[in-house]
């Protein structure tokens, strides 16, 4: 598996540098500067954002009319205002780049002003800015998103779509003929150990100890954890293993496979991407929970909710789960405090019931 990360991380960092590219040239002390404190993800969405904010400069910003972002410097961050900023905010909601339009809502919003905000703290705690003008504006009010998960019967109805194909079109059953066995062990694997999506399509088949009911996974941040499934889990991967994968391998024998190691496999018998497995979610839960928007990460959360009320512990949920702060547990999982507001109505009584 750490191969597969390896490979990601080296992807990421030459898109990084192809984005830093096109960005002013003092932008590159930014981006060392917080290297030791970011994860080379965090590094390319800022320097997505960066990208779009220099383009609103020299577009809207009178200050900048007829400049191309190379031109810009640090001394030009002088003139931006609280106001050029405020603009900017309301610029996002829908904009073009590079010949495409685009939209963002408040979160997508707060991102982008973020990124602007810890450019100018940067500089201005170098004492390369003379004031840190982002600092003065407020980031927008989110909303709470709505926790979407799959109830019991959903799950089951899920797996048995995978399983079965019952509501799916003709050409879907037929492209599960060769599917189904992953499929179902895929889904299984999300449901039964909240792993993340780039955490399951990064597995490799040594990773996995049928012993045990133990295997490995890459956390966010590059570090490893060994996790435990159950036999539902057990079964489903080891149907997968010894039957339809074994078999698409014997299928290609004589064609060079790209990742031989990896645990799920496409139908072209490379290692599965991030994408497909985000596909295949949404495909079964449509047919399972057709009103809710169904997504890998909302499997994870459904295994969240469901550790957390089979344990009420949940620190025990931030741990399995690799979250390095339980408020973030709290802050995904709200049926954490569902759960304790009706033990809360329980617990006090009007009335003894010996008295009626």
């Amino acid at each position: 598996m750490a191969d597969y990360f390896k490979q990601r991380e080296r992807d990421v960092n030459l898109r990084l540098r192809e984005i830093r590219d096109t960005l002013p040239e003092f932008c590159e002390e930014f981006f060392v500067g917080v290297e030791p404190q970011t994860t080379v993800l965090t590094r390319l969405g800022y320097a997505y954002d960066l990208r779009i904010f220099f383009d609103y400069l020299i577009k809207r910003v009178r200050a900048f009319k007829g400049m191309t972002t190379d031109e810009l410097t640090l001394s030009d961050m002088e003139k931006v205002t609280v106001t050029h900023l405020e603009n900017y905010m309301e610029y996002l909601t829908l904009y073009e780049f590079d010949g495409k339009e685009f939209g963002n809502g408040d979160r997508g919003k707060a991102r982008k002003i973020s990124t602007v905000r810890s450019f100018f703290k940067y500089f201005f705690n170098k004492d390369k800015l003379s004031v840190n003008v982002a600092a003065k504006i407020s980031l927008p009010k989110q909303r709470e998103k709505e926790i979407i998960r799959l109830e019991r019967h959903e799950i089951e109805k899920i797996l048995n779509t995978a399983e079965d194909g019952e509501g799916m079109s003709a050409h879907q059953r037929k492209i599960l003929l060769n599917t189904r066995a992953r499929d179902v062990a895929i889904l299984s694997l999300l449901l039964g150990t909240g792993i993340r999506v780039s955490e399951c399509v990064g597995l490799n088949v040594k990773d996995i100890d049928f012993e045990t009911n133990a295997f490995t996974v890459t956390r966010k941040g590059g570090s490893r954890a060994i996790l435990y499934f159950n036999n539902d889990v057990k079964e489903a991967l080891e149907y997968y293993i010894e039957g339809e994968r074994k078999a698409l391998l014997s299928r290609t024998q004589k064609v060079e496979i790209e990742d031989p190691d990896a645990l799920f496999l496409s139908l072209q018998v490379r290692r599965i991407c991030v994408r497909a497995v985000e596909n295949l979610v949404k495909k079964y839960a449509a047919v399972a929970a057709p009103l809710k928007k169904i997504s890998p990460h909302k499997l994870r959360s459904t295994y969240g909710t469901n550790l957390y009320r089979a344990t009420g512990d949940i620190y025990m949920v931030a741990d399995v789960l690799g979250h390095r702060d339980v408020n973030t547990t709290k802050k995904h999982y709200a049926a954490i405090e569902q759960d304790h507001r009706k033990a809360a109505a329980k617990a006090v009584t009007l009335r003894d019931v010996d008295d009626v």
